[in-house]
């Protein structure tokens, strides 16, 4: 029998990444070392991952048909990622994102092209057969329409056998006011660095301690802190720690934040302890960090 899937929803976008020496100055001439096109979008690259180590996995989202999209569709493929809930729009067209990455250390600079492209919505979600699915991951985005998504599983789970139940988890890694109802849902919620800071916490422990109070009861609360590792909080209380796991030498972070959360998704989904998937979590996106794109991972 086939194992069920995990499904990832948010956002599909071209990332067109140009590497360079060091951040351009303003008013100056950069020669671009390489320049690549990569699927991107949170989601979109949790899926990359998970399907490198392994797991059945799927896409939910947007895209409006054109190159971009024609792309972006080939490359799923190519991934082995299954695309059948991709939603094509009329209007708008694709996000695209202008990636700059410096080769001396790794970093990363993006600007975003968004578009109207409308998200998921909780009318497209009903068109979803649970049953097929093992576990469901949603990346923060519009969250009034999130949070229906969400408790339909619950109802779905109420109504199930546990071992036919569908796991939850959320990210909320944007620091916007309108997201933060998302922290009340899901079974496992990921916090970026960046939200928790908003949220008034300075350091990864102090987060998911002070989070607890704003998740489920019974959810886990994850939060990374880069080269700090990641720490996380599950419905026992006990604070579990994993040290980061930096390359020789770091070659480009794009996507890191997407990569622990696949990995730490793909441990928790086969049953693995959270301090396992924790520090899968983080050697995982240690070794992105050393590589360009997703190969090599594994």
């Amino acid at each position: 029998m086939e194992d069920k899937h995990i499904l990832c929803i948010g956002l599909v976008c071209l990332d067109i990444i140009s590497v360079v020496d060091e951040y351009p100055a303003e008013d100056t001439d950069t020669r671009c070392l390489s320049q690549r096109w990569q699927r991107g979008g949170n989601a979109s690259n949790s899926c990359t991952v998970l399907s490198l180590l392994g797991a059945p996995c799927a896409f939910m989202g947007s895209l409006a048909p054109g190159h971009a999209a024609d792309f972006i569709v080939a490359d799923f493929r190519r991934r082995g990622v299954d695309v059948a809930h991709v939603a094509w729009q009329s209007r708008g067209d694709t996000p695209c994102a202008c990636c700059l990455v410096n080769r001396t250390n790794g970093s990363r600079t993006v600007t975003l092209y968004d578009t109207n492209l409308p998200d998921v919505t909780a009318q497209d979600f009903e068109q979803v057969d649970l049953s097929r699915y093992k576990w469901i991951h949603w990346e923060g985005r519009n969250a009034a329409e999130q949070a229906q998504m969400l408790r339909r599983v619950e109802e779905h789970n109420r109504a199930c056998p546990a071992p036919q139940r569908v796991s939850t988890s959320v990210e909320v890694e944007k620091a916007r006011e309108e997201l933060y109802q998302l922290l009340g849902y899901g079974d496992v919620v990921f916090v970026s660095k960046d939200v928790a800071r908003d949220l008034g916490f300075q350091a990864a422990p102090e987060a998911v301690k002070g989070l607890r109070a704003r998740v489920r009861p019974g959810a886990t609360v994850i939060c990374a802190w880069a080269e700090d590792g990641a720490d996380a909080l599950g419905p026992d209380g006990q604070l579990v720690h994993s040290d980061a796991f930096p390359p020789e030498s770091v070659v480009d972070t794009l996507g890191a934040g997407d990569t622990f959360n696949a990995a730490v998704i793909l441990a928790l989904s086969r049953g693995q302890s959270l301090q396992e998937a924790l520090t899968f979590g983080c050697q995982v996106a240690g070794r992105k960090c050393g590589v360009h794109g997703y190969d090599g991972i594994v």
